[in-house]
């Protein structure tokens, strides 16, 4: 089996290393990355890849044209490239099998399927300590139910495999699949995206900024541009970070858990002893979360809820226009 790896990034010099060398390791076999106008050395690092042979860089300058980069990607990964799979990622997303190798769960697949999706787990930052992002962030968000708020960045989503196809279409942000040729396998997610949005206050408000003003403008970057326009950058910033009271609060409530499988995989692969637990002051937890199909399953439930959430706020939105468009024909 060939799985391909497609990649969208701008300006993540402080994780892309790390996501890259992840994912090659965890049985990706090549990168296919769409660099849009990075310049604070992310281009350098998907280079040094390159000329090593894992990965080819497409650069891109612009208008952000995601969901049509994403597809062709896809689609490179199955004409030229001969994938089997295809997982599709952003910078701060890995992916990571719950049982055996991402190769052997996409191997389970039925043959007539050709769609899946994995669950994303999202971390909130912690406080930043100069300490690597994954040493830090080792607590993720547990969402049992919908999260209704449009600016949270933790509200739950999934995130779209495929098999090769060289028609595959590949929706904004990797979260749906429009193929003619595959079924999609619904409702079964062997694997988990562990996404680190976040990590530190500079990095949030570059983001945000760029995305708010016409890349990706949700709620949760709108916040960051006006608290940025207000002059309230690092006060907005704090009330996403999770201090040791919040922590603790999360814990008990099971809205926290500790998962720390990114952080050991990155030291594994930095040959790293195990170290002190990462909160100075902790008592020490176990090195790997454990993800029971319990978890999955109410996970799962709260996934779909907020899906409906989703899709009524678009019904309001439509309702809306159309509201708006009678008015017209009518005036």
């Amino acid at each position: 089996m060939k799985l391909i790896q497609t990649l969208v990034v701008r300006d993540e010099i402080d994780i892309v290393d790390a996501q890259i060398a992840y994912h090659l390791n965890a049985g990706v076999d090549f990168v296919i990355a769409t660099d849009h106008e990075s310049r604070d050395g992310t281009t350098d690092v998907l280079e040094s890849y390159a000329r090593e042979g894992y990965l080819v860089r497409i650069p891109e300058r612009g208008e952000n044209r995601e969901s049509a980069w994403r597809t062709r990607m896809a689609c490179l990964a199955a004409t030229d490239y001969g994938a089997d799979w295809v997982i599709n990622t952003d910078a701060d997303e890995f992916w990571m099998s719950r049982a055996g190798t991402l190769k052997q769960i996409f191997s389970a697949v039925p043959r007539e399927y050709g769609v899946v999706w994995a669950l994303s787990r999202h971390f909130p930052p912690r406080p930043d300590d100069a300490r690597f992002f994954a040493e830090r962030m080792t607590y993720r968000v547990s969402a049992h139910a919908a999260i209704n708020d449009p600016t949270s960045p933790y509200r739950p989503h999934l995130k779209a495999a495929h098999r090769g196809d060289p028609d595959i279409g590949v929706g904004f942000g990797s979260h749906t699949v429009r193929s003619h040729r595959w079924l999609a396998l619904h409702h079964w997610h062997p694997a988990d995206v562990l996404h680190f949005p976040f990590r530190g206050l500079e990095q949030w408000e570059r983001k945000g900024v760029r995305r708010a003003r016409g890349d990706k403008p949700l709620g949760q970057y709108v916040i960051a541009l006006q608290a940025r326009d207000q002059g309230r950058t690092s006060d907005r910033y704090q009330s996403l970070v999770l201090d040791d009271a919040t922590l603790e609060r999360g814990l008990a409530e099971g809205c926290l858990v500790v998962d720390t499988r990114i952080r050991d995989a990155l030291r594994e692969l930095r040959g790293d002893s195990v170290r002190s637990d990462p909160s100075p002051g902790r008592q020490a937890t176990p090195t790997t979360a454990a993800v029971t199909e319990a978890t999955v399953i109410a996970e799962s439930a709260g996934l779909r809820d907020a899906d409906v959430v989703r899709l009524v706020r678009h019904l309001d939105a439509l309702r809306a226009r159309t509201r708006e468009l009678e008015g017209s024909i009518r005036g």
